[in-house]
């Protein structure tokens, strides 16, 4: 195994002790490879925590439409790390094993519609066309907006550029998963 060009910080790192604790606290005493990596950068750590945290647990949005969303979003990229993080909280979101098989096929001609509502294949267009395309058809916008309203409309964009940020940061610095999921 070679040599991590920029290394994950400590998994006991204590300073700062302020944003150290906090990160532990917004995941439940974890500590996983990504907040290791934020970690070489005070501010950068400090503002992730802070703009993820409220994507993950502040949104009007509908937890399944998020999850979906950020695991489109890792597939579509090659972030795997993404998909180990964001699967689990799909299913309990209310999605399927079957829809998580289903979601490493976006973008390809065999991907299952028929295992998805409107809505989310709505989602998942969306986050297609963001991702790959960055340019949005307005049709979808539309059909987006009358089904979710302005404020969840919004909030799944969001979601959808985050996780790009994401992912982009996880591939660029080799973030790998841990060894066992997080709960």
């Amino acid at each position: 195994m070679s040599e991590r060009l920029i290394p994950y910080q400590p998994i006991d790192l204590a300073e700062p002790a302020d944003l150290v604790a906090a990160i532990r606290k917004r995941r439940g005493g974890q500590f996983i490879n990504l907040d290791r990596m934020l970690l070489h950068s005070t501010p950068i750590a400090k503002g992730w925590n802070h703009f993820i945290g409220e994507i993950r647990n502040n949104l009007s949005l509908d937890p399944k439409l998020r999850e979906l969303a950020m695991c489109g979003v890792a597939v579509l990229n090659g972030a795997e790390y993404e998909f180990f993080h964001h699967a689990p909280p799909f299913i309990k979101a209310g999605g399927t094993e079957e829809q998580v098989q289903a979601i490493r096929l976006i973008g390809q001609a065999n991907f299952p519609q028929t295992l998805f509502s409107a809505l989310e294949n709505d989602t998942v267009d969306l986050t297609f066309q963001m991702t790959r395309n960055i340019k949005v058809d307005s049709g979808l916008m539309k059909r987006l907006q009358a089904a979710l309203g302005n404020t969840d409309a919004v909030e799944l964009v969001t979601v959808i550029a985050a996780y790009n940020m994401v992912s982009r940061f996880l591939i660029a610095l080799d973030v790998n998963p841990e060894e066992h999921p997080p709960e």
